[in-house]
């Protein structure tokens, strides 16, 4: 399979690179260039004649771009950014696509400050917060696209915090929402694999994390239609010694 990865040159894509190239062709892109021994442009995404050469030959999209608080910008990468992601899809008969984004897409600050068990499939809330916010237009686009185009899967990953896995911190106060960075590498394997008709629908939206206890969050959904269980749930950081 030939994987094309959108914003590569973040926090996420080294790690996602690093587990992807064992089993398959990438192509690597952001805004800017990135050294690597794997295929590679310079491209920008709100640029559609940019995407679309980016796209040419690929069987899956990555979608790790972002830009978060300037709102002209933020608006440009996540939002328009994000329909031409998916009008190139559609062009290129691309089937397979990985969204990313925050949980506050979905559930807002407001949510998170009145409720408990939050959970993917809520009707989106993201408030005013730009980031958030054009991030969920970006999803709304996804969602969009696949209700008129019936080749097209989406996952939609939406994520919180991220802790290295050899994290030496001990007894401090747990995000309610986090995953490690070989973790969040393994779960983008594990949608890349898994066979697109055994989704539930053709946009489906998870909160991938380690298993916590704070039941702020619901986490159930990543593991029961992609098999995703973290390795590492920093029991150190949260648990009374």
């Amino acid at each position: 399979m030939r994987v094309l990865l959108l914003g590569a040159n973040g926090y996420m894509g080294p790690h996602l690179v690093k587990v992807l190239e064992k089993s398959y062709q990438l192509r690597i892109t952001d805004i800017m260039p990135i050294e690597s021994e794997h295929d590679t442009m310079a491209i920008d995404v709100t640029n559609l004649g940019q995407v679309m050469e980016a796209t040419k030959g690929m069987d899956a999209i990555i979608n790790c771009s972002v830009l978060r608080h300037d709102r002209k910008l933020a608006f440009d990468v996540s939002t328009r950014g994000t329909y031409n992601i998916m009008r190139s899809a559609v062009d290129r008969n691309i089937q397979r696509l990985i969204q990313t984004g925050p949980w506050t897409a979905t559930n807002g600050q407001m949510a998170f400050d009145l409720d408990f068990e939050l959970n993917p499939d809520s009707p989106p809330n993201p408030g005013i917060e730009v980031y958030a916010l054009t991030k969920s237009l970006g999803q709304e686009i996804c969602k969009v696209f696949t209700e008129n185009y019936h080749s097209l899967y989406v996952q939609c990953y939406l994520f919180s915090v991220f802790v290295d896995h050899d994290d030496p911190r001990e007894g401090v106060d747990s995000n309610e929402f986090q995953l490690s960075w070989r973790d969040t590498a393994e779960l983008f394997r594990l949608g890349l694999e898994i066979k697109l008709t055994n989704l539930p629908s053709q946009f489906e939206v998870f909160y991938p994390s380690a298993n916590l206890p704070h039941q702020k969050f619901k986490f159930d959904k990543a593991r029961e239609i992609l098999g995703f269980v973290a390795r590492d749930d920093f029991e150190k950081m949260w648990k009374k010694q």
